[in-house]
């Protein structure tokens, strides 16, 4: 026993001496001091941030050591990946670059097979929105995070989309989000009412109203129409938690509790002066966020203002903002590209750096291809039908001659939103049985550029012949004969040959 006792003793002391050797090893590992030397040296950290980047600096390699040893086997049966992606995953958050970079370096072939099993990453349907309150007097939906199934679009991981759709004479509850919106009426008409610095102003809106609202502006809304529903599309960037987006209601449902619920009696008793029997009675109502209204009630709401009429209460805009009554920035027979002027946006969407435009398809045509400088395009189709086909870099595979372009693609319908990075060639094309409407929100707008790839004005038409022939390999009247071709802008003929139905594969 004596003699097992000291095997044991050595065998300890043993596997101690390798653990500080493995320890020292680390310390002095190349990637582990190139990683912590960038953290010691990132200005614009603090000492905690350092201190969080060290730390996550330490996390990584043990966690790479750990996939050396045992990650092979449990890929090869198909276990334990979870748990280490779940380990993996805050190494995309700052502070350390460094981390970050690495593990998307040495995880690619990892990250594009999980990217493969969103079929699109760049579309986005019905399936893909969760119903924050529904009833048979309306809904409000919201869509999931870009970044939820693909890291594709981290650049616009901090943007939402939202819908609300209220039925004829419906109330929509008063309600505040912490997050700043752009909003635009789709189709119908109605009235909306924010209550901001302690002022309450009312305006009437209609199908093509652009307005900018706040983070934290009291907003309810009325559809005065006692036939049409109304349809109001939302973009939304948080302040709070990036991507997560709240709603803060002030009287309570069964479905959600007013935010006033949380505090106790004794609080809102001195708050409010007045005492719990009639707070009870007020709060525990259960009202529903959409409400139908009476006739009498929609026309006392009918743009009725206090105070001034100035909406969104920023700038010096007078009303909403009617993209639709604007002159289009390009028209001809197949189509028309509306977009806010210079003005409104720099008086209310320029620190946001959104812009808003609506294109409307003829039925048949086609805009573009064409692709934007530097603002990534987030569409949502309104109307109509048909498809779209986009060039990306991103979910292609590399081959022995470079990179390769996927061709993105998808059949666009009402209620589908789909995705334009920057510097992303895209077309879409309109069915031949309706128009297709899309409303496009673009993020980082400011100093953004639309480059025509095909038309008169195309890109190709504009360079010198001898850059013709030296980039195309063949004589200027070749290059011309296919670049020159089309007189038209922005907005052509759609394909004919092919039925459109069966372009959409993705």
């Amino acid at each position: 026993m004596a003699v097992l006792g000291k095997f044991s003793l050595a065998v300890l002391l043993l596997s101690l001496l390798v653990l500080c050797a493995g320890l020292a090893l680390a310390t002095t590992d190349p990637e582990l001091k190139q990683c912590k030397d960038q953290c010691k040296h990132q200005r614009q950290y603090d000492e905690d941030q350092k201190r969080e980047c060290l730390d996550r600096c330490e996390k990584y390699y043990k966690e790479k050591e750990e996939q050396e040893r045992k990650g092979e086997g449990r890929r090869e049966e198909g276990r334990g990946t979870g748990r280490r992606d779940e380990k993996m995953q805050e190494l995309y958050e700052r502070p350390c670059e460094w981390c970050r970079m690495r593990y998307e370096k040495e995880h690619h072939g990892r990250e594009e097979e999980k990217e493969g099993r969103k079929e699109n990453p760049y579309v986005f349907e019905e399936r893909h929105f969760t119903s924050k309150a529904r009833s048979e007097h309306g809904r409000l939906d919201v869509l999931q995070k870009f970044t939820e199934e693909s890291g594709v679009l981290r650049g616009i991981e901090n943007y939402r989309v939202a819908v609300v759709e209220a039925a004829p004479q419906t109330f929509v509850s008063p309600t505040h989000w912490d997050s700043h919106a752009v909003l635009f009426v789709a189709s119908g008409r109605g009235t909306i009412t924010g209550i901001q610095e302690e002022k309450r102003r009312s305006f009437n809106i209609e199908e093509g109203d652009v307005m900018r609202v706040s983070a934290g502006t009291t907003v309810y809304v009325i559809n005065r129409d006692e036939d049409e529903r109304l349809f109001i599309v939302a973009f939304l960037r948080p302040v709070n938690i990036p991507g997560e987006t709240e709603a803060f209601r002030a009287p309570g449902s069964q479905d959600h509790e007013s935010f006033y619920s949380a505090f106790s009696w004794e609080l809102l008793e001195a708050a409010l002066k007045t005492d719990r029997r009639k707070l009870e009675r007020i709060l525990n109502q259960n009202q529903e966020i959409f409400t139908k209204a009476s006739k009498e009630q929609i026309q006392g709401m009918s743009q009725r203002e206090e105070g001034g009429g100035i909406w969104p209460f920023r700038g010096e805009s007078s009303g909403p903002y009617n993209l639709l009554h604007q002159r289009p920035v390009q028209s001809n027979n197949h189509g028309q590209l509306y977009e806010v002027d210079r003005r409104y946006y720099e008086q209310q969407l320029e620190d946001l750096d959104i812009s808003v435009s609506f294109a409307n398809i003829t039925r048949g045509s086609m805009i573009g291809p064409y692709y934007n400088s530097r603002a990534t395009k987030v569409a949502v189709v309104v109307d109509g039908e048909g498809y779209f086909e986009m060039a990306c870099p991103h979910v292609g595979r590399e081959s022995q001659t470079g990179s390769t372009y996927q061709k993105i693609s998808s059949r666009l319908r009402r209620g589908t939103v789909f995705v334009v990075p920057a510097g992303h060639p895209v077309a879409s094309v309109a069915s031949r049985n309706s128009n297709l409407q899309v409303l496009c929100f673009e993020v980082n707008a400011r100093g953004n550029t639309r480059y025509p790839l095909a038309g008169k004005n195309n890109i190709v038409n504009k360079m010198e012949r001898e850059a013709k022939e030296l980039a195309f390999g063949v004589r200027e009247r070749e290059v011309d004969q296919v670049f020159g071709s089309q007189s038209g802008q922005w907005f052509f003929p759609g394909p004919r040959e092919r039925q459109w139905e069966g372009r959409a594969d993705a």
